[in-house]
């Protein structure tokens, strides 16, 4: 494998570039979109911006690829983007739109590819002829698989200008203010070329130099894991804006990505080349387990069942071809092994490592005081070959959490909370680290830290973080049997340093949070759920994923079904609420802990592990426009989940709607001793 690169002829891209074609500006106005559709070039007038329509803002990777057409993994994607972008109640962009329209630019305004980290949507509009994206600010890991793919991108729109002209725009137009590395894979045309001559030592790879400094928690963790002078992991120290390449000491993916990326290896690498150190590698099977109960007759005819069943296919024949641990599907019953960040927390991680992964919401691990984050398509499949991953260190961001939290305020309410904050939702805190601490943080069991970690995703985040203490460790002596000085050992020196420096800090006292929701449509939408002005009767409760599928997630759903019942009451009859384990050990857990029997007898569907109804693919899902849902899963972007109105809340929160039938905050009984337990 590494002598046929070593050969292979690798050239940069002009250092000028001509975009020939058309601009399609993403407007909140639907109207405005469906005239340039149909021919029509928009006036724009980039030296009185205050003159022009409404850009759409916050348009998430769900928009640009729908999850249903990420079953395709090919250059029919070139059909779809924007398929799925929702301006007002309307959904203006059809398939075959924007490649029949002759667009090579696309602009929006702030917060552009939140969300998924999946690459399908970069490449949807690459492969439907858009070769530059330029909105005010872009979410990290959508702006890296742009450059991995390279399509260019940028903030500046005096570009605008050009591109219409059809001038010749220099190259370092894209690669200004970028690091030396990003630099140099914009100018090879992407990741793979560039770590092509990377082999063929082409390229300058600038030395980390920083000297000895007070670092943070994140930074420590990056120092211990960038490549130095000599390729070996490790350097004194860090800082923010140090560039290079760190060595992972796990990488996974899931049949949503593997394929894509196992179809890129194979095309750009060799149909019979191996995987660098297939043991530190991990696939799953856990986001389409359920999709045949859900998906509509009008894409089956479609055929997007088929597809979907082709990545599992294609999944299962790189994992045995390459001799890497596939957790699949269950053997005896519908459903997988679990979720892969319940069970890369629950099985893989360790405090002080570096993990890489194929979803935005890899930093969960982050709970147990590692450095976790979400990659694309191309960084996996890059990282099979050189078993590390580009990073530019970022920033971090302290969450301080003080005081002592109300009795049914979780982890949830918090990271609702945060998400609220006119610092997150404006875009300052992309690709920052987030590093949650004070009282109300360490005291938090491991299952809700990871619920925090989790959602640094929605933060737009580089990763979420906790320092790894006693609960850390305990965490590590109870669920994996490791011994408790070993256990110990791994967490020394795993905390920031005094004098460690922030980008910023939040500071928030915990007895003035109170039960959170997000209203529908983004996870930043976030009130207290007295502030709702009327009630909102619901008719879909779900309770699972990565983020709320977790042992004390299950101990909350049982905790509201176990008051309710002694009380005489259930699941109201309006509502279906749904309970989806996180993974075969979360599901051991509730039978060991009876909480089988009390969510059967108060009403409530138990569904197995799987990503289900948080990707539209399980049971949980809306179907109607009109339908409202409360969910404890992480995201509410337009259709991400059924065409509903999805509300976001704590598990407490869903389980005490489910009973009462519309939204209410859980108030616990005096006596909160669970049935069976």
């Amino acid at each position: 494998m590494i002598n046929s690169l070593l050969e292979r002829k690798i050239e940069k891209r002009p250092d000028k570039v001509r975009l020939q074609g058309r601009i399609l500006f993403l407007t909140e106005d639907p109207e405005l979109i469906k005239r340039q559709l149909a021919g029509e070039d928009l006036p724009w007038d980039t030296k009185h911006p205050e003159n022009n329509p409404k850009l759409r803002d916050d348009i998430s990777t769900d928009e640009i690829t729908p999850a249903h057409y990420c079953f395709y993994f090919d250059e029919t994607l070139g059909e779809i983007p924007y398929a799925g972008l929702k301006c007002g109640s309307v959904m203006p962009i059809g398939r075959g739109d924007v490649k029949r329209g002759g667009f090579v630019c696309a602009v929006s305004g702030k917060r552009r590819g939140k969300g998924s980290s999946r690459e399908q949507s970069p490449y949807a509009e690459m492969c439907a002829g858009i070769k530059v994206v330029i909105a005010e600010n872009i979410e990290r890991i959508y702006k890296q698989n742009c450059q991995n793919l390279g399509v260019l991108t940028s903030t500046d729109f005096s570009l605008i200008d050009k591109i219409r002209r059809g001038e010749e725009i220099a190259l370092s137009e894209f690669t200004d203010g970028e690091d030396e590395i990003t630099r140099q894979v914009i100018e090879y045309g992407g990741l793979f070329p560039f770590n092509v001559v990377r082999m063929q030592k082409r390229v300058f790879l600038p030395p980390v130099k920083t000297g000895k400094r007070p670092m943070t928690l994140a930074e420590k963790i990056f120092a211990r894991h960038m490549k130095n002078e000599t390729g070996e992991a490790g350097v004194a120290a860090v800082k923010p804006g140090d560039t290079g390449f760190a060595q992972a000491d796990l990488r996974f993916s899931h049949e949503y990505v593997t394929p894509m990326a196992a179809i890129f290896f194979e095309r750009y690498v060799g149909k019979d080349a191996k995987v660098n150190d297939a043991s530190s590698i991990i696939f799953f099977r856990d986001h389409l387990t359920f999709l045949d109960e859900v998906i509509s007759e009008e894409k089956k005819k479609l055929g997007l069942l088929d597809l979907a069943t082709q990545l599992k296919l294609k999944q299962q024949d790189f994992a045995a071809k390459q001799g890497i641990k596939l957790h699949g599907e269950l053997k005896d019953r519908k459903g997988s092994e679990g979720i892969c960040h319940s069970i890369v927390l629950e099985s893989y991680a360790l405090p002080g490592q570096l993990n890489i992964g194929s979803d935005s919401h890899t930093p969960h691990v982050g709970a147990i005081g590692c450095v976790a984050f979400g990659i694309g398509t191309t960084d996996v499949f890059n990282s099979w070959i050189t078993k590390d991953v580009r990073v530019r260190v970022p920033e971090s961001v302290r969450v301080v959490i003080r005081g002592k939290r109300h009795e049914n305020v979780t982890a949830k309410d918090f990271i609702l909370k945060i998400l609220s904050l006119d610092y997150v939702r404006s875009g300052k805190a992309l690709a920052k680290v987030m590093e949650y601490a004070g009282e109300a943080v360490e005291e938090l069991s491991v299952d809700e830290r990871a619920t925090m970690t989790n959602m640094a995703a929605e933060i737009g985040g580089f990763t979420g973080i906790v320092a790894p203490d006693k609960k850390a460790v305990d965490f590590l002596v109870e669920r994996r049997g490791m011994d408790r000085k070993k256990a110990e050992g791994m967490i020394e020196g795993l905390y920031s340093d005094p004098g460690a420096q922030y980008a910023h800090v939040i500071e928030l006292d915990a007895t003035e949070i109170t039960p959170m929701v997000a209203t529908p449509g983004d996870p930043g939408n976030g009130k207290y759920v007295r502030e709702l002005n009327t009630p909102v009767p619901i008719e879909i409760a779900y309770g699972g994923t990565c983020t709320a599928g977790k042992n004390e997630d299950m101990d909350m759903y049982a905790a509201v079904l176990a008051d309710a019942l002694k009380q005489g009451k259930r699941v109201a009859d309006s509502v279906k609420f749904y309970i989806q384990f996180g993974s075969q050990e979360t599901r051991e857990y509730c039978v060991r802990k009876g909480y089988l029997d009390v969510f059967q007898r108060a009403g409530a569907h138990v569904i197995e592990p799987s990503c289900g109804a948080c990707i539209n693919a399980g049971p949980g899902v809306s179907t109607r426009p009109d339908q409202v849902v409360i969910s404890a899963q992480n995201r509410n972007f337009p259709g991400r989940s059924g065409p509903g109105q999805m509300y976001l809340a704590s598990p407490y929160t869903v389980a005490a709607s489910a009973v009462a039938g519309y939204i209410v905050e859980y108030e616990p009984s005096e006596r909160r001793e669970l049935v069976g337990a």
